[in-house]
């Protein structure tokens, strides 16, 4: 499977997820507004996702995928199958103990988190409630993450980039069905949307077993201590264990600056908790569809291509996802800047969801889009590292990143609050991700192949057409006063959409620019 095709498949994947995700937040817009208790179910929800980035997508995935894909490359894949039962077993044993701690610590959990919100005992009472019905799905989502892993060291995209769709279709059953259920029996209605998510869990985790089985791939756990000191012995299991190290420590640095944004969120106006997490939803569109996706690709064939020493097909695969990054983040970081009130008004505005809250969500997408291209750029140039299986390197950058990121904070929030923590992160993400590429230009190992200045000068000229487009069809038509004709304001988003697609890209045609030739080199 080709480079191109593999990423195709998993922003396909990953576009029907954003979709299914889109209508569960809607549906929640909708339905629950902006409030003290959405603050609660937005800080619950966070937390076990704070563990999951920590213990799944984030350190053991930087470590298991590199040293999976060079074990299956310099020692064959019956090697690699021991080695997968031996990660299973010792992740297992080390999920039970943190899933029982997390269900214990809870109200610690909650304050450490948002201790703003005891200004509201009830909605307080609530994250802490929903933190502990939650909190089990870390367990489900790092098991989910191993089995993502190994199939995608394999070529097996698909399986592993469909099945958050099965989150989002649980959490929006639970809001139809749930939600008003609970009200007749006189319980907050919010609390069915943590079962939604639980449900959604164990989804995930099911759907992946027979794509394993079918490869002979599952993963055999070890119960007895015997087995566990066996697994605990294996040097790949070692390995992953060291490279986890640093790694904890920089997705840690990331999480806890996302701890203390929603810290200082919690103390800002009520609904402030939950503009946040509506605009970073939006942002999970196109730093899914390209940062995730060119990432997962790229990870595991990177580290082969360094098992193999190979280093022209290693740089030429950076080069080229760079590129990809360049030519579809920049037309959507001027999306957000320009359009972000049609969408956010189009998307969210109906129900509970008041004027006053588009314009404070279309606010904070801004501040994201700032750095789009810095966020997605990350997910290509990180694995340049993971791929080396050199995981310091991008550590101490994020811990200097952190720094600099509390530093904006300072000078950002007291004058644009909630704005100043999404502006914060955009800006931030930028500094990072040029500081990752110098990293890989000064040691040699990622070598720009010839073009980039033209290709640069095509996508700005493009993007500044583009910007001019959407700036005018922003501000042409009432897009919050529009409430009332939601078909009208979807129509016509959808129309300015498919002009703003057709200009930028007919825009790069016309200047040149082979995109099919781009996209399969």
């Amino acid at each position: 499977m080709s480079l191109f095709k593999a990423a195709s498949t998993v922003s396909l994947m990953t576009l029907a997820s954003r979709i299914s995700g889109l209508v569960r937040d809607l549906l929640m817009a909708s339905m629950f507004g902006a409030n003290a208790l959405t603050d609660a179910f937005n800080v619950a929800f966070r937390i076990p996702n704070l563990f999951r980035r920590l213990f799944a997508e984030g350190a053991f995935s930087q470590a298991f995928v590199p040293v999976l894909a060079a074990s299956k490359t310099k020692n064959g894949e019956e090697a690699t199958r021991q080695l997968i039962g031996h990660v299973a077993t010792i992740l297992f044993w080390s999920l039970i103990v943190v899933c029982v701690l997390g269900v214990v610590g809870a109200p610690l959990l909650v304050w450490l988190l948002a201790s703003g919100m005891r200004q509201t005992p009830d909605g307080y009472h609530a994250a802490v409630v929903m933190t502990r019905w939650m909190f089990p799905y870390i367990g489900f989502m790092s098991l989910v993450a191993l089995s993502a892993g190994i199939l995608n060291t394999w070529k097996k995209f698909a399986v592993p980039a469909a099945t958050p769709v099965l989150l989002n279709l649980s959490m929006i059953v639970a809001a139809l069905i749930g939600a008003p259920w609970l009200q007749k029996q006189g319980i907050e209605p919010i609390y069915a949307m943590a079962g939604g998510v639980m449900l959604g869990g164990v989804l995930q985790l099911a759907v992946q077993i027979p794509a394993l089985r079918a490869m002979s791939l599952m993963p055999r756990i070890g119960f007895s201590p015997a087995a566990i000191r066996a697994a605990w012995d294996e040097a790949g299991v070692r390995r992953i264990l060291a490279l986890m190290g640093p790694a904890l420590l920089g997705v840690g640095v990331a999480q806890i600056s996302l701890l203390i944004n929603t810290q200082i969120a919690s103390y800002m106006a009520p609904g402030s908790v939950t503009w946040l997490f509506y605009a970073d939803r939006l942002m999970e569109f196109p730093t899914a569809l390209l940062g995730v996706a060119l990432g997962v690709v790229l990870t595991p064939q990177l580290a082969s291509a360094k098992a193999a020493g190979d280093d022209e097909r290693y740089s030429n695969m950076l080069d080229w996802g760079l590129r990809l990054v360049v030519l579809l983040a920049v037309p959507c970081a001027v999306g957000l800047l320009t359009f972000a009130t049609p969408l956010v008004a189009t998307l969210f505005h109906r129900g509970a969801l008041h004027d006053s809250d588009v314009g404070q969500i279309a606010l904070a997408l801004m501040g994201y889009g700032a750095g789009l291209l810095g966020l997605v750029a990350i997910k290509v140039l990180a694995p340049g590292y993971y791929a080396s299986q050199d995981i310091r390197t991008p550590v101490k950058i994020a811990v200097v990143v952190l720094i600099v990121t509390q530093l904006l904070n300072l000078a950002l929030v007291p004058w644009l609050k909630h704005t100043g923590l999404a502006l914060s992160i955009g800006l931030a993400a930028l500094i990072n991700a040029t500081w990752l590429l110098i990293g890989l230009l000064r040691r040699g190992t990622y070598k720009p192949k010839p073009g980039w200045l033209k290709f640069i000068a095509q996508v700005v000229a493009a993007s500044v057409l583009l910007a001019v487009l959407l700036l005018w069809g922003s501000q042409h038509f009432d897009w919050v006063g529009l409430r009332s004709n939601g078909l009208l304001r979807a129509g016509l988003l959808a129309a300015m959409m498919a002009g703003a697609a057709v200009l930028y890209f007919g825009v790069l045609m016309l200047s040149g620019l082979n995109l099919r030739q781009l996209l399969r080199r």
